[in-house]
């Protein structure tokens, strides 16, 4: 602890994101990214945004990209917000929207951020425990609070949540903010963006870094009433007002002009994670739904935390979450299907030596 830190920084537990080594090289299956990449069009307008106009502040208002988007989706440009990264938006809403007065709501077992940013902001949260399948149970949302965020599909979970069941929870907190945070939404879910005409108190946030391939750019979208994305903007324009680089402006735009990359591009990813599935079953672990682009896995016999290490030496890395409740699965990112085929054979070496 620094002598120099003010009592909430020496109080704050951040977020502790995948591991990065680079002692070898590795199958990196630990952070979720996408493994292909980003559409050729982004790319090529990176190349061309990347010139003199640089020296010059981006728009403050990502006009461009918040028309592309809301085009996308089919709201008017005055629901939709842009930021650095989902993370950011998250950060953004926490403290735009959520009572200091009463405690907010999400799962025990979530986007570990969400504690964080809790703490940040002075919430005081309750945790909701999920069933022991791991399910959200949205009956559990309806007590008095100061708002409430749930990850759809969540993680490190990977299930889904539907609309019908998003919707008796908006109607159950219609007086106060729910977030549904969709940052997996594309990999077989169906986004909540479409409750947003309807639920005043709905704010849907995704990122571009998963089913986009633009982890890198870091952007990050919010869809909900104007009431909300102003407050949003509010809180945005009280840190800094030019959040998105012109690069990043401009790939953005791109990747929303080239939907059959977008489509077949998330059709892989699920497509080698339900072949996954099924042999990491016939393996003999435990495998919950999927809709995401990552597997949440436990084996009934050999412990996730020397799974996690063997893996490790052999080149292989998934992420491992020594949590109550969890500490017996692994979070394995869905990568190609040459990367998922040598971490399925290493996997068969451990169990079946």
């Amino acid at each position: 602890m620094s002598k120099f830190w003010n009592p909430l920084t020496a109080s704050l537990v951040p977020y502790v994101p995948g591991e990065q080594p680079k002692d070898k090289s590795y199958i990196k299956l630990n952070t979720n990214e996408n493994p292909y990449p980003p559409s050729p069009k982004v790319m090529e307008a990176i190349k061309e945004a990347a010139n003199a106009d640089l020296r010059l502040y981006p728009d403050p208002t990502c006009e461009s990209l918040v028309q592309a988007t809301a085009d996308y989706y089919g709201l008017p440009a005055s629901q939709v917000f842009v930021g650095n990264g989902s993370d950011e938006i998250l950060a953004f809403a926490f403290a735009a929207f959520f009572d200091p007065k009463k405690k907010i709501l999400f799962p025990d077992i979530t986007y570990s951020f969400y504690k964080v940013y809790a703490k940040l902001y002075g919430l005081e949260a309750e945790l909701i425990p999920l069933d022991e399948q791991f399910k959200v149970q949205i009956d559990q949302y309806h007590s008095d609070n100061g708002g409430v965020i749930l990850p759809n599909p969540n993680a490190p979970t990977a299930q889904l949540i539907s609309l019908d069941e998003i919707r008796m929870l908006l109607d159950r907190n219609s007086n106060q903010v729910v977030i549904i945070d969709e940052a997996y939404i594309d990999f077989g879910g169906q986004s909540a963006i479409e409750l947003v005409q309807s639920f005043p108190n709905l704010l849907v946030v995704q990122t571009l870094s998963k089913s986009r391939s633009l982890a890198g750019l870091r952007v990050g979208l919010a869809f909900g009433s104007e009431e909300l994305i102003e407050g949003l903007n509010r809180i945005k324009n009280s840190f800094n007002s030019y959040t998105l680089d012109r690069l990043a402006l401009e790939g953005a735009v791109a990747s929303f002009q080239d939907e059959a990359y977008f489509r077949e591009m998330t059709a892989k990813v699920v497509a080698t994670r339900e072949r996954v599935m099924e042999q990491l079953v016939a393996l003999g672990f435990k495998v919950t739904d999927s809709k995401s682009n990552f597997v949440f896995i436990s084996h009934p016999s050999i412990a996730a935390k020397g799974i996690f290490q063997q893996l490790r030496d052999k080149g292989v890395l998934v992420r491992y979450f020594d949590q109550p409740r969890i500490d017996e699965y692994l979070r394995v990112s869905i990568g190609t299907d040459e990367e998922m085929d040598a971490f399925v054979h290493a996997l068969k070496e451990i169990v079946e030596p």
